[in-house]
């Protein structure tokens, strides 16, 4: 239930993303969720593809340090409050949130959530006590 998460660190100029997303699509790696977040001189790219152990290598032969780390992802209402909702349990049980990110699937009027958590184990379980649907693999994040 735990995915894994690919972490760059790029230089923050023109350009500096398009060198590692070109390194997988030459090489037909599709991604499955990004996120971009900027600091002054560096951004870090955080990506779940459906292969990550490739993709690190490709990343890491291609020059880049790459960091891989657990995340877990799961769904929510696309509806204002399907976010608060989750975010309720997380907090009455004091699980921190290291990062987050999100997008929606038109098709399945469902949000993913994708989060970092200080303890995945326990947010896991708590999250399926309250009938959160954790998102059991990345093939199903590439079904949407």
């Amino acid at each position: 239930m735990k995915l894994k998460q690919l972490s760059l660190f790029l230089e923050n100029k023109p350009g500096a993303l398009h060198r590692p997303i070109r390194v997988l699509a030459d090489a037909n790696c599709n991604l499955l969720a990004l996120s971009l977040a900027e600091a002054k001189q560096f951004g870090i790219l955080r990506l779940i593809v459906r292969d990550w152990q490739r993709a690190q290598e490709l990343l890491e032969k291609s020059g880049f340090v790459v960091k891989v780390t657990d995340v877990v992802a799961v769904e929510a209402p696309d509806r204002p409050g399907g976010l608060a909702d989750v975010l309720d349990a997380l907090t009455h049980a004091k699980i921190n949130i290291e990062f987050m990110y999100a997008f929606t699937q038109t098709r399945l009027d469902r949000g993913v959530l994708v989060f970092c958590f200080n303890d995945p184990d326990k947010a896991i379980a708590l999250l399926q006590k309250e009938r959160v649907n954790v998102v059991e693999n990345v093939d199903w994040l590439a079904q949407s």
